[in-house]
């Protein structure tokens, strides 16, 4: 009611949405398909059980009381489908954009070992890469994505990830791309959050997933020392179903947001293996995921062979002093 009241002042609603079902549907969807921080512009001048549903890239593990103790994604090796060649091999790092430090400490890690790391940042190719996260009033996604750092207590991937390594490789659209597509396509956020609150909606009125308003508002009460914890566990129920959200906010049709982005991070993809890079990385939002393995696939011959899972959320109660 209070986010219907705030959004749309004077409209009569014959099926209110369930401002957990709304917000969480588009939320979540975000927070794992985009990196909403947007670089700057170039200057003129120079112990768990698997629990639940979950998809190839992320998934909540819970306890036999179904309570998500983590929230995990995958990195998933993909290598030639032909007998014949044994390169490149090309690794999709599945990512949300806000998680524990120990994950982004664990990825940096992990980026390493590798010749070439994609990553994904609306941004200028020659463009400064925002430190200490950014202005979180730059984009209204940015700004949900900082929010949620501190009510969540976690860290913004852009202040976890050490984008300086001399292997990383912007491959995305600029800001000036971006909103070329969006324009041809005939899309804005609005839209998107409106097909979120449909697919929501739907949802609602259907077999329903996650947790409800009502532990939501439990989460929101508890004592500030708890609420975090809380709060993780509600919105963890809304990665569970991210094919699906993000199908709702895409169409039939694909999305600026996932499929015009995969293209461009594609078309970057194919530059390095021309350039006899054999060991790549494509770090990018879960959201991302499903539709890029598939171009893999059709485009490079590529099939996954092994998955392995990093914690973004730890979810288990502290210990008992």
């Amino acid at each position: 009611m209070w986010l219907r009241r705030v959004l749309f002042p004077g409209t009569v609603f014959q099926n209110q949405p369930s401002p957990r079902r709304l917000v969480g549907v588009v939320l979540a969807t975000l927070l794992a398909a985009t990196n909403g921080g947007l670089a700057d512009e170039p200057k003129s001048d120079p112990n768990e059980e698997l629990q639940g549903a979950h998809n190839q890239f992320v998934r909540v593990l819970r306890n036999s009381a179904h309570v998500a103790q983590t929230m995990q994604t995958a990195v998933v090796r993909h290598v030639p489908q032909d007998c014949g060649r044994n390169q490149p091999t090309v690794d999709l790092v599945a990512a949300v954009h806000i998680g524990d430090q120990a994950y982004y400490r664990q990825l940096n890690r992990l980026f390493e070992k590798y010749e070439v790391v994609l990553f994904e940042l609306v941004s200028a190719e020659s463009a400064t890469l925002p430190k200490g996260g950014g202005d979180p009033n730059r984009n209204p996604v940015s700004a949900l994505q900082n929010l949620m750092t501190g009510a969540l207590d976690l860290e913004f991937q852009l202040k976890g990830i050490d984008y300086a390594q001399k292997n990383f490789v912007h491959a995305d659209m600029s800001p000036a791309e971006f909103a070329k597509s969006m324009d041809q396509r005939g899309e804005s956020l609005v839209q998107m959050f409106f097909r979120g609150m449909g697919y929501g909606l739907a949802r609602q009125n259907g077999k329903p997933s996650g947790l409800g308003d009502t532990e939501l508002l439990m989460a929101l009460v508890s004592s500030a020392s708890n609420r975090p914890l809380a709060l993780k566990r509600v919105m963890a129920g809304q990665f569970e179903d991210l094919d699906g959200q993000i199908a709702a906010l895409g169409g039939k049709d694909g999305s600026t947001l996932i499929t015009e982005r995969n293209k461009k991070a594609l078309a970057v993809l194919k530059t390095q293996i021309g350039a006899g890079k054999d060991r790549i990385a494509i770090f990018y939002g879960a959201g991302h995921m499903r539709d890029m393995q598939q171009r893999l696939k059709d485009d490079f011959g590529l099939a996954p062979i092994s998955t392995h899972w990093l914690t973004a959320w730890d979810m288990r109660d502290p210990p008992k002093k």
